[in-house]
C-alpha cells in the first residue's frame, strides 16, 4: 500500500542532461485518481522549453557521442539502463499508480517487464546490417548502409506511460538516434522519475534523452512540427493521432502511430467455456478497460450465450474494487475525471440505444469499494454491432455482448468496425484458429489467450488503430534510414557529349 504524504512533489524538466524548470516558471498539478487530490507539481512547458530540448538532442546527434559509438558499445549502455530499470521497478510501479491509478499488480508487472526491452535492442543494436547488392552493372559495386534517422519526438499516453515509452525509446537508441518526450500531462512523474533513477546513472551522454512535460496545444505541437525533428512516435486516440499525422506530414517526417482499438474476442461454442470466460473479464476489466487493445466487444455464439453470460456475470460481479495500491483489489479508479465523465455518458448512450445493461452501469461508491472516479464493472447484451457503444472506443470498464450464427458471421462482425488492433478467438479447432487468425483485419490475434505482448512481437493496427509497428526486430527500421551507395570500379565515363559512331 503506498505511503501517500500530504506535501506535494516539486518535478522538473529534463533538458541536455539537466534538470530545469519551464522558461515560464509555471507548473501545473497532478492528481492521485484514487483519492482525487493533487500529489505532484510539473512543469508547464512550452516552445521556448521544447527548442531547448530539440537543440539538445540535436546536438547530441550531430556532434555528441551518442551516433558515433560502435554500436556494441551503445550496446553495453542499454544493457545498463535494463540493470538499472530493473533495480528500481519497485519504486517505478509504486510512481505509476500513484499518477495512473492503475493497480500496483499490472503496474509491478509492467515496470519489471520493461527492461527486457533494452536488453533486447540492446542486444540487436550491433545486429543492424546494410546489404551488398549484386546490381545489374559489372562495373559497379553497391551496398546499403543502415542510418539512424535523428532527433525522434515521443508522445506517450497516461494509461501505461513507462511501458509504452520503452517501446519506442529501446529501438530509437539502439539506432543512434537521440530523443524528445512528451508525456501525457496527467502521468508525468514516473518517466521523470525513470529519468532521475535510470538514465542519469546509466552512463547516457547528456542530450541523448530530453523530456519536457505540458499541453498537448503548447507542448506536443512544437515538438511535434519543429524542423529539427526528423520521426515522431506517438500513442494515443485516433483524433489526436490524425493531428499528429497532418502535422508531421508538413515536414515530411517518418511517423508512426498507435491508436485505438474496438477489439472483438470472439467465442465460439467449441471453446473451453471456463477459461474464454476468464479471458473475456481480464480482457475489459483487468486494466479498468483503459488499455488500447480492451476486447470490450465480446462476440458469443448464439448456441453457448446465454449460458456465457450467466458464468460470465458471476465472475465480473466478485471483482473488488478499491485502492489500486493495495496487492488485492481487482478494478481501480478512472485516471482522469474527464475520461470518468466520458465512460458514464456512453453507459447512458448505450441504455438509450436499448442495450440490455445486466451488470453494473453507473458510478461505484464508497460502499462498493470504490473512490471518487470509480465506474462498476459493466456489461450490455442485446447490442447490435451498429450501435456506438460498439463502434467506438469508451476506454473504460465496459464491455458489449453480440451474438453471432456462425464463423462467417463473427468475422463479418469483427471486421465492420474502424479500427483493427486486437482480436481474441476461443476455440479448440486448429483449422478454425488459423482461418480466423488470417481473416480477422487486426494487427494481433490471440487465440485461447488475450492481452498477451512481447517485445519480440511486433504491435501495431490496421486501419484507424494506427501506422507502422512497435517491437520485434522490425521495429527499429523504424529509426533507420536506407542508404544506397554507388562505386564504379570501372572506366570513367567520358564526355557524354560525344556521340559514338559505328565503324
Amino acid at each position: 500500500m503506498l505511503d501517500r504524504p500530504a506535501a506535494l512533489v516539486t518535478y522538473q524538466a529534463y533538458i541536455d542532461g539537466k534538470w530545469v524548470d519551464a522558461k515560464s516558471g509555471k507548473t501545473f498539478q497532478s492528481n492521485d485518481p484514487y483519492t482525487g487530490e493533487p500529489w505532484a507539481l510539473i512543469p508547464e512547458c512550452d516552445t521556448a522549453d521544447v527548442n531547448r530540448a530539440v537543440e539538445a538532442a540535436a546536438r547530441a546527434f550531430e556532434t555528441g557521442p551518442w551516433p558515433r559509438m560502435t554500436p556494441t558499445v551503445r550496446g553495453k549502455v542499454m544493457r545498463r539502463i535494463a540493470e538499472l530499470t530493473d533495480k528500481y521497478a519497485e519504486r517505478l510501479a509504486q510512481i505509476e499508480v500513484r499518477d495512473n491509478g492503475k493497480l500496483i499488480s499490472e503496474m509491478a508487472a509492467q515496470t519489471k517487464y520493461m527492461s527486457e526491452w533494452f536488453y533486447y535492442y540492446g542486444g540487436l543494436a550491433d545486429k543492424i546490417q546494410g546489404a551488398v547488392v549484386p546490381v545489374d552493372r559489372p562495373d559497379h559495386f553497391n551496398y546499403i548502409l543502415k542510418e539512424p534517422v535523428g532527433v525522434c519526438a515521443f508522445i506517450t499516453p497516461w494509461n501505461s506511460p513507462l511501458m509504452l515509452t520503452a517501446w519506442k525509446l529501446a529501438p530509437a537508441l539502439a539506432a543512434g538516434c537521440t530523443v524528445v518526450i512528451k508525456p501525457s500531462e496527467f502521468t508525468s512523474a514516473s518517466l521523470l522519475e525513470f529519468m532521475k533513477l535510470v538514465i542519469e546513472e546509466s552512463g547516457l551522454p547528456p542530450g541523448v534523452v530530453n523530456v519536457v512535460t505540458g499541453y498537448g496545444a503548447v507542448t506536443g505541437e512544437p515538438l511535434v512540427t519543429h524542423p529539427k525533428v526528423a520521426k515522431v512516435a506517438f500513442t494515443g486516440g485516433s483524433v489526436t493521432g490524425a493531428r499528429v499525422n497532418e502535422l508531421a506530414a508538413k515536414t515530411f517526417k517518418k511517423v508512426s502511430l498507435e491508436l485505438g482499438g474496438k477489439s472483438p474476442n470472439i467465442v465460439f461454442d467449441d471453446c473451453v467455456l471456463d477459461d474464454a470466460v476468464s479471458g473475456a473479464v481480464s480482457g475489459i476489466f483487468a486494466a479498468t478497460g483503459q488499455t488500447c487493445i480492451a476486447g470490450s466487444r465480446l462476440l458469443l455464439q448464439e448456441s453457448i450465450h446465454d449460458q456465457f453470460v450467466e458464468k460470465l456475470v458471476a465472475m465480473a460481479k466478485t471483482a473488488r474494487l478499491g485502492d489500486p495500491s493495495k496487492s488485492d483489489t481487482q478494478v481501480g479508479p478512472v485516471t482522469t475525471p474527464a475520461q470518468y465523465q466520458k465512460i458514464l455518458s456512453y453507459i447512458e448512450i448505450a441504455k438509450g440505444e436499448g442495450a440490455k445493461c445486466v451488470l453494473g452501469g453507473g458510478p461505484a461508491t464508497r460502499e462498493d469499494g470504490g473512490g471518487k472516479y470509480f465506474v462498476k464493472p459493466t456489461i450490455f447484451t442485446d447490442v447490435s454491432n451498429k450501435m456506438r457503444i460498439a463502434q467506438e472506443e469508451v476506454f473504460g470498464p465496459v464491455l458489449s455482448v453480440i451474438k453471432f450464427k456462425d464463423q462467417d458471421e463473427a468475422i463479418q462482425i469483427a471486421n465492420d468496425i474502424a479500427y483493427g488492433l486486437g482480436a481474441g478467438v476461443w476455440t479448440q479447432s486448429l483449422k478454425r484458429a488459423h482461418t480466423m487468425a488470417g481473416r480477422i483485419k487486426a494487427g494481433t490475434v490471440w487465440v485461447n489467450t488475450y492481452r498477451a505482448v512481447s517485445f519480440m512481437m511486433p504491435f501495431g493496427g490496421y486501419k484507424a488503430s494506427g501506422l507502422g509497428r512497435e517491437n520485434g526486430a522490425e521495429a527499429i527500421e523504424g529509426y533507420l534510414h536506407s542508404k544506397s551507395v554507388w562505386i564504379n570500379n570501372g572506366s570513367g565515363g567520358g564526355n557524354p557529349f560525344i556521340m559514338k559512331t559505328a565503324s
